[in-house]
């Protein structure tokens, strides 16, 4: 497969939001990234279900929404509503993390655990056969323009080998500092999804940069 781009709408031009989705629909990117911060997870808060709607009204392409929130379980239903078709919850903010992912896919979602930094990737063995993508954090959740972990491409390789080890499908995301500069590399690492927010929308050519992001 040909990893995917997705653009992260949380360093979007908010004031002009329907023409940077615009863009992106007729970009090569393959999904919207949407960030929701509750500013208790994370040391941020970014927008919610409002805003989500409006993106699913005019987006062409699959919204991926990361939900940076405690108890992501008590609003599956809602972000299904507002538009999500993937949504990723935090392994460190899910109790019952089975239990979240089989109310995602019962609700006709893609669903994905995300792993902060420090997280091992162990701690997906018994669930990584239920899920369909794993997000993992290249920063320190909560604020988009962070420096890249280099630590990451180790992870990707080790998640790479649990998802061989148990003949799954489970694609892997990256978000956090992912530039032209990193992108090759980490797709050999083993990335399939690429999440670049200032990358794309701080370029003086966003169309380009995606396309510069999806082929090389």
């Amino acid at each position: 497969m040909d990893h995917l781009i997705a653009p992260s709408l949380l360093s979007a031009d908010f004031s002009n939001l329907k023409a940077d989705i615009e863009m992106v629909n007729n970009s090569d990117a393959d999904w919207f990234h949407l960030d929701v911060m509750d500013g208790m997870f994370v040391p941020n808060i970014s927008f919610g279900m409002p805003i989500i709607s409006v993106v699913k009204k005019y987006a062409t392409k699959p919204l991926d929404v990361h939900l940076m929130i405690l108890q992501p379980e008590r609003y599956i239903r809602n972000f299904k509503n507002a538009g999500a078709d993937i949504l990723t919850i935090h392994y460190e903010a899910s109790t019952h993390l089975h239990r979240s992912i089989a109310e995602i896919k019962s609700n006709d979602m893609k669903a994905g655990v995300v792993l902060n930094p420090h997280t091992p990737i162990n701690v997906l063995v018994d669930i990584i056969a239920d899920l369909d993508v794993v997000l993992l954090m290249s920063v320190n959740p909560g604020f988009g323009g962070q420096k890249f972990i280099e630590n990451t491409y180790t992870k990707i390789s080790k998640l790479k080998n649990l998802i061989e080890k148990n003949d799954c499908n489970t694609l892997i995301e990256v978000d956090g500092g992912v530039t032209i500069d990193n992108a090759p590399k980490l797709v050999e690492a083993g990335a399939d999804v690429l999440v670049a927010g200032n990358t794309v929308f701080g370029s003086s050519n966003p169309i380009h940069t995606i396309q510069k992001l999806k082929n090389f």
